[in-house]
């Protein structure tokens, strides 16, 4: 499907839907424990429902009514998958998964579409493999497909989190493990969502030690219990809102979000305000309105979903803009850092590509056809650059805003955008 953009006045009041990261640990929880857990307010998408659906496939017992999740645990022990598992386009579904199989008994193997299938997943399987279990990649490249044979029963291993989503995988699951874990971490990057990860275990009274961000130690023979919660709305989806407000100088009042939430892309608020943009937050409404931006060097590496859309912010801010340390970026369902380099260039963007990230200068943006690649985050991206901009921007594959934001497109029309989404 194309989006085609138009540049527009935009401005309004947008409520922001739940987080996929804190939807899928809700739902992997929910499922490791045993009794029945309700899930208020989750974000309904294709990454969402891939999580759902691998759950079921390991034993939990999951229904949907109203605005919530039912979910039954299976209380630690998953069952032996009847089919192959495919997780979509899911890359956190994935990591979970892949653990989670290995606390059973008997083999499951997972797949998921051409980018799940060549993103990497090989320091995640040297882990598991360390802890007792056993994964290998049926192309022995170290990516999906994988076949995982429990059960994995703890013990020591050293972990190279490129990906966050590995050690959170870990530390999710290791708890329920015979023996205690403990995992040296030779590189780490998204350290914010460790935290999240942390912040679900503390909610669960699970014990653990963490020394530094360098080294954890995780107890075995633990149990989750049944949750009850309302998940927050997604910083990440609500980047876009709000580099849209800054480079249009429209004002954007966004509900749901909880600044006392660890979502590491909260910091977009402060960033963008340090550039310019004006930020208050008042009675749980955060209000972004544009005032002009001024380029600055941004470390990324905690907020890598927040690339495309500040490589947008970077191309009508003043001067120069830098966005570093970021390699991980290269590692999403694209190499975000090259798509958007290719993608902005047609538009006119004066933007260099970096081993690690972008440098971006003030440009004078054009409408023209451009590729989403399969990237959610990339098209909404475009799109906010192409309501900014002279000229029809056209941009494919669209249907890709489903894999998290499937509200993108309305929510843009009912704020002043033109920006229809048509069968090519």
């Amino acid at each position: 499907m194309l989006l085609k953009v138009k540049k527009s006045q935009t401005k309004g009041k947008v409520k922001i839907p739940g987080s996929k990261s804190h939807t899928i640990r809700a739902l992997f929880i929910a499922s490791l424990a045993d009794g029945n857990s309700e899930i208020h307010d989750p974000l309904i998408s294709n990454d969402a429902l891939s999580a759902v659906e691998v759950c079921k496939a390991l034993g939990a017992e999951i229904s949907m009514s109203g605005n919530k999740y039912t979910v039954k645990g299976f209380n630690g022990i998953p069952r032996v998958p009847d089919d192959i598992i495919n997780v979509g386009n899911s890359g956190t579904t994935l990591r979970f998964g892949v653990m989670a199989a290995a606390l059973g008994d008997g083999c499951s193997v997972f797949t998921g579409d051409y980018q799940i299938r060549r993103r990497p997943l090989g320091p995640l399987i040297h882990a598991v493999n360390n802890l007792g279990g056993e994964v290998f990649s049926t192309r022995n490249n170290g990516m999906a497909p994988v076949v995982v044979r429990g059960r994995a029963k703890g013990g020591k291993t050293d972990l190279e989190a490129v990906s966050s989503q590995y050690l959170s995988s870990l530390l999710i699951h290791a708890p329920l493990l015979e023996n205690g874990t403990e995992v040296v971490l030779t590189r780490l990057n998204e350290v914010p969502y460790v935290e999240m990860t942390l912040w679900w275990l503390e909610k669960q009274g699970i014990k653990y030690q963490n020394d530094n961000f360098k080294k954890f130690f995780i107890e075995g023979n633990q149990r989750y219990s049944p949750i009850d919660i309302t998940i927050p709305g997604d910083f990440s989806s609500a980047t876009f809102f709000m580099v849209l407000a800054a480079i249009s100088g429209g004002e954007f009042v966004l509900e749901n979000l909880d600044m006392s939430d660890p979502q590491g892309d909260k910091a977009v608020l402060s960033i963008l305000e340090t550039m310019g943009a004006k930020v208050t937050m008042e009675n749980k409404l955060i209000t972004v309105k544009g005032n002009g931006l001024k380029g600055m060097q941004i470390d990324m590496n905690a907020i890598p979903d927040a690339l495309p859309a500040m490589a947008v912010a970077g191309c009508f801010a003043e001067g120069e803009t830098r966005l570093v340390n970021v390699p991980q970026a290269r590692l999403k369902e694209t190499d975000r850092i090259h798509v958007m380099w290719e993608e902005l260039s047609k538009m006119g963007a004066d933007i260099e590509e970096l081993p690690d990230g972008l440098v971006i200068r003030n440009s004078k943006l054009k409408g023209c056809r451009v590729s989403g690649h399969d990237d959610h985050r990339v098209v909404m991206a475009l799109a906010v650059a192409g309501l900014n901009i002279e000229g029809e921007t056209v941009i494919d594959t669209a249907e890709a805003m489903n894999v998290t934001f499937p509200e993108f497109a309305d929510l843009i029309q009912s704020c002043g955008g033109s920006l229809d989404i048509v069968k090519e």
